[in-house]
């Protein structure tokens, strides 16, 4: 096989491109996947390592416009946005103000259900045929609320869940005590959702993904992508070393930085980032059961093979501000004051970028312009969990079958 050209090249090695490459490989496809550094080392390396098919309400939604007043001047808070990033931002958060009117966050729920629900599909199938599934683990999450009145506030959720077919069930007590031993007694309420899934390091479910298409045939090239230049039949991607690689078809998965991809080509999309931190603690610095969301605080704590992960909340920042460390140490804090029993000492401290659309729906579609060309970006904090899914639909598009689902709720055309 030439190492100049390909049947299909994937910009970007996270979870989402690494998976498309299983897929497509899978499907017959010659497949070279290019990415800057190493695989899965940026937005998929600290996730918490959730397959969250239970989320399915978009961040553009009624509550977070209600609470977005409150948190977003809160440089601590649980969504946060520097106040000197406020202009370049304000075309996005117009969109995601528009995104949560009750008429558009009913259809994004819709979609985000929908797209939820293939991804479970896919990914256990996945997960199964791939022999990966020794990643899996199945204990549920526990979502944990401060009084009854939190609680009660909470059962929208639970109803739009079990709308679209999500169970939860309510513990308290001596129950919520058996489900995580040392819980802080201020939370006197929780909601048990089994069909919520975890992985045990979501870094080496990825980079296994790559390596099982490798296994089948794909290539890796760790180079950057500085344009991509279409043609009459595919693209010439222009590498940083002065090269370039001629592809048949390209996908951009590039996660945070897709934008600066599309742009050029016709698709001004309007991708933000989610800038996420994390502190991961030692192995067995808590008898952690499952993870556990503190919703009310923006932030979970999961039990990963690498360690305990405590991280999450939002930071609306872009991507050229230094990291605020200070956010995963507030985490950090917090969960100390909810389980007293977390030994706190010797983490490691993680900032990312989650690629996100102010409609809380990722783009998988033709670029408008050039047919050849195909987006699977902006999945916000639901990266891994969607993956399978998204690779999904895009060797459906590729293949030229049928998708698997409705793709116009995702494709970029909405934007314009």
């Amino acid at each position: 096989m030439n190492a100049s050209s390909c049947d299909v090249a994937i910009v970007g090695g996270g979870i989402i491109g690494l998976s498309c490459a299983l897929y497509l490989r899978e499907a017959g496809h010659d497949v070279i996947v290019v990415e800057r550094n190493d695989p899965a080392s940026g937005a998929s390396r600290g996730n918490a390592g959730a397959l969250a098919f239970a989320e399915i309400l978009p961040l553009a939604s009624p509550r977070i416009i209600r609470k977005a007043a409150r948190w977003l001047f809160d440089p601590l808070g649980p969504l946060s946005l520097p106040p000197a990033y406020l202009p370049q931002i304000a075309p996005w958060l117009l969109r995601l103000w528009r995104a949560s009117r009750p008429s558009r966050y009913q259809a994004n729920i819709q979609a985000q259900a929908t797209l939820i629900g293939l991804a479970e599909q896919e990914m256990l199938a996945m997960l199964a045929r791939t022999g990966l599934d020794r990643h899996l683990h199945t204990e549920g999450v526990l979502e944990v609320y401060e009084g009854a009145g939190r609680f009660a506030a909470a059962q929208e959720t639970a109803r739009q869940r079990l709308a679209h077919g999500i169970e939860s069930r309510p513990v308290q007590g001596a129950e919520l005590a058996e489900l995580q031993p040392g819980l802080s007694p201020r939370f006197t309420h929780g909601m048990l959702v089994p069909r919520w899934r975890n992985v045990d390091d979501p870094q080496a479910l990825a980079v296994d993904i790559g390596r099982q298409a490798q296994a089948l045939g794909a290539r890796m090239l760790r180079r950057e992508v500085r344009a991509i230049e279409p043609g009459t039949e595919g693209a010439r991607l222009a590498l940083d070393d002065g090269t370039s690689l001629a592809a048949r078809r390209v996908v951009i998965a590039a996660g945070a930085w897709s934008h600066r991809l599309s742009r050029p080509l016709g698709d001004p999309i309007p991708l933000e980032t989610e800038r996420g931190y994390n502190t991961t603690l030692p192995p067995g610095a808590l008898d952690l059961r499952r993870q556990i969301t503190f919703s009310d605080h923006g932030f979970v704590i999961s039990p990963l093979s690498c360690g305990i992960r405590v991280g999450g909340a939002v930071e609306l920042a872009g991507l050229k501000r230094p990291p605020d460390y200070r956010r995963a140490q507030a985490m950090l804090d917090k969960a100390k004051a909810f389980l007293p029993a977390l030994r706190t000492e010797g983490g490691e401290q993680w900032m990312g970028f989650r690629p996100s659309l102010p409609d809380s729906l990722p783009v998988i579609g033709r670029a408008r312009r050039h047919p050849d060309i195909f987006y699977a970006f902006g999945h916000g904090h639901l990266g891994l969990t969607q993956s399978a899914a998204t690779a999904r639909l895009i060797r459906d598009l590729i293949g030229g079958h049928p998708p698997a689902i409705d793709p116009a709720p995702y494709r970029p055309e909405r934007f314009f």
